[in-house]
C-alpha cells in the first residue's frame, strides 16, 4: 500500500517562480512528511526555466508510476492508474496528457546520462499537492486523497444480480480499490465470479465479508469454518481473475450484552475464534482483514498488559478501524482517534485502512457523514491524510457502507 500512497504522490512538481538558483545539493523532497533520497542524480532548479527537476527514476521506482522510454522518438510515457503522459526529451515545451496536448514551461532532459523531469508539471497532472517552502529550500508532495486507497462495504449482494454494471461505474468514479462483499451462499457463484472478473479489471479487489457479534462465541466455529470453506472452494473453482483477494470479518463482540458484564469471557472466546481463523486460512493465499473499533487498543489480552489490538495486527494481514468520525482535526477527531493502532501497526509492519460513516447515527451529531455533502466527506478525508500518510501502516480509507455513500449528495 505504501506503494500506493506513494504512488499518487506521484511524481511530481516544480517550484516554479524562484528568482535565484538554488543549486542540486540544496533542494529537498518530501513525499506525505518523508523525505526523499536520492543517491544518484539530485533534483535541481533549471536556471533557463526556474522549473525544479528530478530524476525519472524518482517518479518510477519512489513514486509508484510506470515510465516507459522510447529511444527511437526519445520519448518518455508516465503512467498512474487511468493518468497518461508522454514527455519527449528536449520537446518543444508541450506534452500529450490523457490523450490532448498541454503546453508548459520547460521539457524533460537529460543530464550526466539521467532523464531530468519537471516536477510540477507531473503534479499537476497526476493530481498531487505541492508546497514549495523556501525557508528549508524543500519541495513537500501531498498526495491527493482521490487517488488513496479506499474501500467500502456491500451488505446486500442481490444487488449483483442486476446492478453489477452501476457498482463498477460508482466504483471507478470514487477511485475504490476494494470492495467488502458480503457472501450469500443462496447466490449462484457464477454471479460472483461475473462482479470480481469486472472489478478486477478495473483494480479492484473484492474481499469476502461475512462476521457478526456472535461470531466471538466459540459454539459458532462451525459457522466460521463453513464460510471460510465456501470462499475457498469457490477460489479453486475459478480462475485467479475471479477470485475473491480475502476474507472481511466483521465480528465485534462488544456488542453483545455479556461484554459489559465480563468481557475477559468473550475476549478469550473471541481469541479463540480468531485463532482457528489464522490456522483455517493459513496457506491459502486469502488476505485476512478484520474489523475494529478504533479503541481496541484500550482492552488488553487478559492476564496481560498487551492490546488486543496488537494482538489481532500480529495474527493477521490488516486492521480496518471503524473511526466514524466525521471531523478531521481535533480532540476525538479522525486523526486523533487513529494514531494509536497506526503506531502499533507501524511496528509490526502491518496495515491499518481508517474507515468513516456515511449511515445515519442515533451516537451524536460528530459521528457520521449521513446528511452531509460528498464534497465535505472529501475535505475531511484529505485533511486527515495530510496528517496520517507518514504512517508506514496507513493504507487508506474506507467508508461504510457502499449504499448511503451512494446515496450522498
Amino acid at each position: 500500500m505504501r506503494k500506493l500512497l506513494v504512488c499518487t504522490v506521484a511524481i511530481m512538481l516544480s517550484l516554479a517562480a524562484f528568482h535565484t538558483v538554488i543549486y542540486a545539493s540544496e533542494v529537498r523532497v518530501s513525499v506525505d512528511g518523508r523525505e526523499a533520497q536520492f543517491p544518484d542524480e539530485h533534483p535541481y532548479v533549471d536556471p533557463k526555466t526556474n522549473l525544479t527537476m528530478v530524476p525519472l527514476a524518482f517518479v518510477s521506482d519512489k513514486l509508484g508510476a510506470t515510465a516507459k522510454w522510447n529511444g527511437k522518438l526519445k520519448q518518455i510515457t508516465i503512467s498512474l492508474k487511468r493518468d497518461n503522459i508522454i514527455l519527449v526529451i528536449g520537446g518543444d515545451h508541450h506534452a500529450q496528457v490523457n490523450g490532448k496536448r498541454v503546453d508548459f514551461k520547460g521539457a524533460a532532459v537529460l543530464k550526466n546520462g539521467r532523464t531530468m523531469v519537471p516536477l510540477r508539471f507531473i503534479s499537476e497532472a497526476l493530481h498531487a499537492i505541492v508546497d514549495w517552502q523556501p525557508s528549508s529550500n524543500r519541495v513537500s508532495i501531498m498526495t491527493s486523497v482521490a487517488r488513496v486507497p479506499k474501500g467500502t462495504w456491500i451488505w446486500d449482494s442481490s444487488i449483483l444480480k442486476q446492478d453489477q454494471d452501476k457498482i463498477i461505474i460508482f466504483a471507478r468514479t470514487k477511485g475504490l480499490t476494494s470492495i467488502y462483499l458480503q457472501i450469500d451462499r443462496d447466490i449462484d457463484p457464477a454471479v460472483y465470479e461475473s462482479f470480481i472478473r469486472k472489478a478486477k479489471s478495473e483494480g479492484i479487489q473484492v474481499e469476502a465479508l461475512e462476521g457478526r457479534p456472535e461470531w466471538a462465541y466459540t459454539s459458532k466455529q462451525e459457522d466460521i469454518q463453513k464460510f471460510i470453506t465456501w470462499v475457498k472452494a469457490y477460489n479453486s473453482s475459478v480462475g485467479p481473475e475471479a477470485r475473491f483477494s480475502g476474507l472481511h470479518l466483521d465480528i465485534e463482540p462488544y456488542a453483545l450484552s455479556e461484554w459489559s458484564k465480563d468481557n475477559k469471557i468473550i475476549l478469550e472466546s473471541w481469541m479463540d475464534n480468531m485463532r482457528l481463523i489464522e490456522k483455517e486460512t493459513k496457506g491459502s493465499g486469502l488476505n485476512i482483514a478484520v474489523d475494529v473499533p478504533f479503541w481496541l487498543n484500550t482492552i488488553n489480552v487478559p492476564g496481560t498488559d498487551y492490546s488486543m489490538s496488537a494482538w489481532l495486527l500480529e495474527k493477521f494481514d490488516s486492521l480496518v478501524i471503524m473511526n466514524y468520525r466525521n471531523h478531521a482535526l481535533g480532540s476525538n477527531g479522525i486523526v486523533d482517534n487513529a494514531q494509536a493502532i497506526l503506531r502499533e501497526a507501524s511496528t509490526l509492519k502491518k496495515k491499518v485502512v481508517v474507515a468513516v460513516e456515511t449511515l445515519e447515527s442515533t451516537e451524536g451529531p460528530r459521528v457520521s457523514f449521513h446528511s452531509m455533502s460528498s464534497e465535505v466527506m472529501e475535505r475531511e478525508l484529505q485533511s486527515a491524510h495530510n496528517q496520517l500518510a507518514h504512517y508506514a501502516s496507513y493504507a487508506g480509507f474506507a467508508i461504510h457502507d457502499f449504499k448511503s455513500w451512494k446515496d450522498m449528495n
